[in-house]
């Protein structure tokens, strides 16, 4: 990448930094914020039909009723740096169980294994109240991810084995993690479809395909949600796949809907990824010259925040809970003050004129950086 001399403004995102962790503090202890979860009536807002406190992912028999934003669980274990205290971990699950999230996601190979252990210590007491999704689709050998796996036997093992660790009954919702070039997706649809029949699974969803991949997959097991990257930095779902899913009836959960942390503020150009346990630290988009490139995107969304008293990323998460009433993020975080100030969010209107002006400047905006790696690159169809 060629290098670019950019100015990134520190001391303006310190100070809007400071002003909005007050004015989200504030939202926070609000009366309507605080009740943002307390399990009252599953209603939609009566001035913006796209936000609502409970959604649905899929239609019909598979469909899956959950709160307007999940927890993705994977950091807590898993590529994002050191990996904290696992009793702080289990109480931030728990906190958020408290504040009334309902879908939990983790995944086998975030360890490997670890992630679903802690998640099944931290919550499993809450099966009959939560949704907790798993995936499959990879082999795991000597604690690592070794190549992809997504055939029927594999499939089997990685349910049993999921159910056992998580220490529930029955996965909520089972995705494909990454599409087997090696087996026909008819294939894997047909064989959760079994486990569906036999009780180990309720509903079927896929991981980072194409529009081609899911109506195969549908026809064989109606699909209840797919989860992709998106977001302000990551719009590609929009050329197609959120259209199939609008046709179909399927749900769609953004994974990352902060770009790993960077649309938050508080990831630059200085920042030194423990790259031990932290993939971003081999990211193209997260090299020292792509992220000062990409700052203009944080500076617009930190002032259109700051005039409106919201922090960074409840502006991008609020933007991306107005695309469609059936988009349900799920941000991880390992902190319950950003568990709090993401939660917050379903609360959150904007008008169809704000969204307007949100989508026209950060189409003017230039993104820098692959999102993956070239082997990585070749795990998705998108």
């Amino acid at each position: 990448m060629t290098k670019l001399k950019i100015n990134e403004p520190e001391s303006g995102r310190r100070s809007f930094l400071k002003v909005g962790a007050t004015l989200s503090a504030a939202l926070l202890g609000a009366p309507s914020i605080a009740h943002a979860f307390d399990g009252g009536t599953k209603q939609k807002n009566p001035e913006n039909a796209n936000i609502t406190k409970f959604r649905t992912l899929g239609t019909g028999k598979h469909s899956l009723e959950v709160t307007a934003l999940g927890l993705g669980c994977m950091g807590m274990s898993y590529h994002r740096g050191h990996i904290p205290n696992k009793n702080a971990s289990i109480a931030l699950m728990r906190k958020a169980v408290e504040m009334g999230v309902t879908l939990f996601d983790t995944a086998e190979v975030y360890g490997a294994y670890t992630n679903e252990i802690l998640v099944g210590e931290a919550i499993s007491q809450f099966k009959n109240e939560i949704s907790i999704t798993t995936k499959f689709g990879f082999n795991i050998e000597n604690g690592r991810m070794a190549g992809l796996n997504s055939r029927p036997e594999q499939i089997r093992k990685v349910a049993d084995e999921s159910l056992k660790r998580l220490k529930i009954d029955v996965i909520d919702l089972f995705y494909q993690h990454r599409q087997d070039p090696d087996v026909p997706v008819e294939e894997v649809a047909g064989t959760v479809k079994d486990l569906i029949q036999e009780g180990k699974v309720k509903n079927f969803g896929l991981s980072e395909v194409n529009v081609e991949t899911i109506r195969k997959a549908h026809l064989v097991q109606p699909l209840t949600a797919i989860q992709s990257e998106y977001h302000l930095m990551w719009k590609k779902p929009e050329e197609g796949v959120l259209a199939a899913c609008e046709e179909l009836g399927i749900g769609f959960v953004p994974y990352s809907p902060m770009n790993r942390g960077y649309l938050t503020g508080m990831l630059n150009g200085q920042t030194n990824f423990y790259a031990a346990n932290d993939n971003r630290a081999g990211l193209p988009r997260f090299q020292k010259e792509a992220m000062i490139a990409n700052w203009p995107i944080v500076e617009f969304i930190s002032n259109f925040g700051h005039e409106r008293g919201l922090t960074p990323t409840q502006v991008a998460l609020a933007w991306l809970m107005h695309q469609k009433p059936w988009i349900v993020p799920i941000p991880g975080t390992t902190k319950i003050a950003h568990l709090q100030e993401n939660m917050a969010v379903a609360d959150i209107q904007f008008s169809a004129e704000e969204v307007r002006e949100i989508n026209d400047a950060v189409s003017k905006i230039i993104i820098y950086g692959d999102r993956y790696t070239p082997v990585e690159q070749k795990r998705v169809e998108n």
